[in-house]
C-alpha cells in the first residue's frame, strides 16, 4: 500500500507540471479531433437518464429559489426592516449561503469522515483508475447536487442575480465548472472532482455570510455594531482563506495531481489536456477575483473605504443619475409598455420577460 506523498512547493509544481505537459504534447502523435472523438466513444460513460435527472434538478433549484425568496427571504427582510437596496439583494445571498453551506459540509464529511484519502494524499485520486469504473453512491449524490446547481446558476446569474462588474466572468466560471463536473463524472475522474469542489465552496460560504451581515448592519433605521464587526471579521477571514484554499492548496494539491501524478498512475490518461486546460482557466479566474480582494484591501489601507462592501457591484445611485442624464441629453423617453416589460437593475436595463 502506497503512503501519502508530501505536498510539493510551487517550484516543484511548475517544473513537474510543465515537464509532464510538454512530454505529453511531444508524445501525442494524433491530438486532433479524430483522437478526441475516438477517446470520447471509448471512455465516456454518461447515460441520458442521468442527464435528464440533472436537468430536472436544475429546474427544481430555480423553482425552489423563487419560492424561498417569495415566502421566506423577502418577508424576513421586510420583518427586519432592511433598507430597500439591502432587502433587494438579501434573498440572493441567503439562498447561496444555504446551498454552499450544505454542499461544503457534505464535501467535508466525504473527505474527513470516510475512508477517502484524497485531501491528505491528492495523487491517490488516480490510484486504481479504470474506464467505466463505478461511481460510489455518496460521491454520485454530491455530483448530482453540484452539477444541477451550476446548471441553475447559469440561468440565475443572467436573469435572477444582481448584475455586477464581474457577472460575465461569473457566467464563464459557471460554464467551466459545469463542464468540469459533467465531464469528470463521464470519464470517472470523480475523486479529484470532490477535492476541487471542497476547496472552492468554503469561500462562497464565507462570502455570502459576510454580505448578509453587511445587509443587516442597518435595519429598522438603526445601526447594529455587532453585524458590522462580524462583517469585518468575515472580510478578513474570506481574504485569507481565498488565498489559502484557491491559490495555495488548489494548485499544489489538484493541479499537481492532474498535471503530474495522473500520468504516473495512468499513462495516456484520456482527455489529459482538456481537463488541465479547464482547471488552469479556473485558476486564472481565481487570480482575477483575488485582484478584487487586493483592490478592496488597498482601498481600506488608503482610507478610501471605511466599511465593508462588495467592490464588484455598481453604485446604484451613480448609475441611476448617469442613466437619467443620458436620457435627458438624448431626449429619449421610454414608452410605458416598454417600462412595464423592463426594469432598471443597478443602472442596467434587463428584460425580465426572458
Amino acid at each position: 500500500m502506497r503512503g501519502p506523498e508530501p505536498m510539493p512547493g510551487y517550484g516543484q509544481l511548475l517544473r513537474r507540471g510543465y515537464g509532464s505537459l510538454a512530454a505529453a504534447a511531444r508524445g501525442c502523435a494524433d491530438c486532433g479531433w479524430e483522437l478526441s472523438r475516438r477517446t470520447w466513444a471509448e471512455n465516456a460513460h454518461l447515460r441520458w437518464g442521468e442527464v435528464l435527472l440533472c436537468g430536472l434538478c436544475a429546474l427544481g433549484w430555480t423553482v425552489l429559489r423563487r419560492a424561498a425568496a417569495r415566502r421566506v427571504f423577502r418577508p424576513f427582510g421586510e420583518w427586519c426592516k432592511l433598507q430597500p437596496k439591502d432587502a433587494a439583494k438579501m434573498p440572493e445571498s441567503a439562498w447561496k449561503l444555504l446551498f454552499y453551506t450544505i454542499s461544503w459540509s457534505y464535501g467535508f464529511y466525504l473527505l474527513f469522515f470516510t475512508d477517502y484519502p484524497f485531501f491528505y494524499d491528492p495523487p491517490s485520486v488516480f490510484y486504481d483508475w479504470k474506464k467505466g469504473m463505478d461511481v460510489p453512491t455518496d460521491i454520485a449524490i454530491a455530483y448530482l447536487l453540484q452539477c444541477s446547481f451550476y446548471g441553475h446558476s447559469i440561468y440565475a446569474t443572467a436573469y435572477m442575480d444582481t448584475w455586477r462588474k464581474d457577472s460575465i466572468v461569473m457566467l464563464l466560471h459557471h460554464v467551466v465548472a459545469l463542464t468540469l463536473i459533467a465531464f469528470s463524472y463521464a470519464f470517472r475522474y470523480h475523486n479529484v472532482g470532490i477535492l476541487v469542489l471542497f476547496l472552492h465552496d468554503i469561500n462562497d460560504v464565507q462570502l455570502e455570510f459576510t454580505k448578509l451581515n453587511v445587509y443587516f448592519k442597518h435595519r429598522g433605521g438603526v445601526y447594529h455594531r455587532l453585524n458590522d464587526i462580524i462583517s469585518n471579521i468575515g472580510c478578513l477571514t474570506f481574504s485569507v482563506s481565498w488565498f489559502w484554499f484557491r491559490l495555495y492548496w488548489f494548485p499544489l494539491k489538484v493541479l499537481y495531481a492532474t498535471c503530474y501524478s495522473s500520468l504516473q498512475s495512468v499513462p495516456n490518461i484520456p482527455f489529459y489536456f482538456f481537463f488541465n486546460a479547464l482547471l488552469l482557466i479556473l485558476t486564472l479566474m481565481n487570480i482575477y477575483w483575488f485582484l478584487y480582494i487586493v483592490l478592496f484591501v488597498a482601498k481600506v489601507l488608503m482610507g478610501q473605504v471605511h466599511e465593508v462592501n462588495d467592490v464588484r457591484e455598481y453604485d446604484v445611485e451613480d448609475s441611476k443619475k448617469t442613466t437619467a442624464a443620458k436620457k435627458k441629453e438624448s431626449g429619449l423617453q421610454l414608452p410605458n409598455a416598454l417600462k412595464e416589460g423592463m426594469h432598471l437593475k443597478n443602472g442596467l436595463v434587463k428584460d425580465k420577460r426572458l
